[in-house]
């Protein structure tokens, strides 16, 4: 941040993102899909895990206002809400 005063709001709105994404899978998760639209069966095949797994950790991060569920059919596919989060993951993978 560039030394900007936040509000109450934008502090607690920004802690609970985070988290939203403070767990192993769910980091995995959004490092999976960076950039990409996935659905929940592409996500759990890639990360081999199982499907009632990774369908938890999607409802916390779309509850939480991390990622976007798009209905196409029978299949949502995910992606992220905001592309800063790209930074986030980047970030928390680097360190």
């Amino acid at each position: 941040m560039s030394g900007r005063k936040l509000t109450p709001e934008q502090l607690d709105n920004s802690a609970q993102i985070l988290k939203a994404m403070a767990h192993p899978i769910r980091v995995a998760i959004m490092a999976l899909i960076e950039g990409k639209k996935m659905n929940v069966t592409q996500i759990y095949e890639e990360l081999n895990l199982e499907q009632s797994v990774v369908s938890h950790h999607l409802g916390i991060l779309r509850d939480k206002g991390v990622l976007l569920g798009e209905r196409d059919g029978k299949n949502v596919y995910y992606s992220y809400k905001n592309d800063l989060l790209s930074s986030v993951i980047e970030c928390v993978t680097n360190c």
